[in-house]
């Protein structure tokens, strides 16, 4: 099934074996450890980094719990009256999902799945990309959605990939698919990159988002200690990503609000204190490279101070990093 789709779901294959997700997750780790395949949170793919991309119905039952999580948070940052431009991928279909909800916005999209996720918004406007359509993510990829995008300008892009990393930034396993991401990139005037924990450490073969275009990243916090995860969220704050960290099953910020500008505003908030029923952050210096980043379009969150993640209390909150811009 691995070998098939590119990557399978422990839910799915116990359903086909007529086993445990337990005795399925003990099998799956024992075939890990030949190198026959790699484990993933919630599932499994082909070993090694430079795989193929998996198709929508494979990808739509992995880590749906931390996907939720995740798009929660991202729509916090969008205010009303905004343009933004969101990617392909299941990832962003949630977060599409939660912008239903913020009035006079505008979206720009080559993704069929976005689009469907806000055709009943009544106060959304959604604007879809030329091309030829990718039928395996439901995307429209190409010169033809590359050249609709030309002289578009908005306040930032919403992106998800295969992998992040430090060194490389975001990236995906589809040339074409990559190059469109490309494009989205240059009409936003910040990026955001949607990526739960398993992705984070894993390269792929194209890239489409480097670090250091890489404005903010929205990531979950690992149900289990995962060092891979955290030593990559480290190496990324240290080159200067704004790091949102969301507790999965925890409650999120309206949509339509924006996360304030002030040092200690939280999302829904904007008179600088914490935001009410959840924890204040905890701001401290943290050595590494500064860059510059993308402008900031008007209106949308401000830039803050780094926390360490080894100072980091993530339970049941949310995590900004980022060292301080001079």
């Amino acid at each position: 099934m691995v070998r098939a789709n590119g990557a399978v779901s422990l839910r799915e294959l116990a359903r086909v074996v007529q086993t445990s997700e337990v005795t399925v997750r003990r099998d799956v780790r024992a075939l890990e450890a030949e190198g026959l395949l790699d484990r993933r949170h919630g599932g499994a793919v082909l070993p090694g980094g430079f795989t193929r991309e998996s198709g929508f119905p494979q990808k739509s039952h992995l880590a749906t719990a931390e996907k939720t999580a995740i798009a929660d948070l991202a729509a916090g940052l969008v205010e009303e009256g905004e343009a933004v431009v969101v990617g392909a991928g299941t990832t962003t279909q949630e977060l599409a999902r939660r912008l239903a909800r913020v009035p006079g916005l505008t979206v720009v999209t080559n993704s069929l799945l976005v689009a469907q996720a806000l055709a009943h918004a009544n106060r959304v406007e959604v604007v879809m990309t030329g091309g030829t359509l990718r039928g395996s993510n439901y995307a429209l990829v190409g010169s033809g959605a590359e050249q609709s995008l030309q002289g578009l300008r908005v306040s930032r892009a919403f992106l998800s990939g295969s992998g992040l990393t430090a060194e490389r930034g975001l990236s995906t396993s589809n040339m074409l698919s990559a190059s469109v991401d490309r494009a989205l990139v240059q009409a936003a005037a910040e990026v955001v990159v949607l990526a739960d924990h398993s992705k984070l450490g894993t390269d792929t073969m194209f890239q489409t988002v480097p670090t250091d275009v890489i404005t903010r990243l929205v990531t979950n916090e690992p149900l289990t200690r995962d060092e891979r995860s955290a030593t990559e969220l480290q190496a990324l704050a240290d080159q200067g990503v704004q790091i949102a960290v969301a507790g999965v099953g925890q409650p999120a910020p309206a949509p339509g609000q924006g996360q304030g500008t002030g040092p200690g505003a939280g999302p829904g908030r904007t008179d600088g204190g914490p935001a009410v029923g959840r924890p204040a952050r905890r701001d401290m210096p943290l050595p590494g490279p500064r860059r510059t980043h993308p402008p900031t379009a008007p209106g949308g969150p401000g830039l803050r101070g780094p926390v360490s993640l080894s100072e980091q209390q993530l339970g049941g909150r949310v995590a900004d990093l980022a060292p301080r811009r001079r």
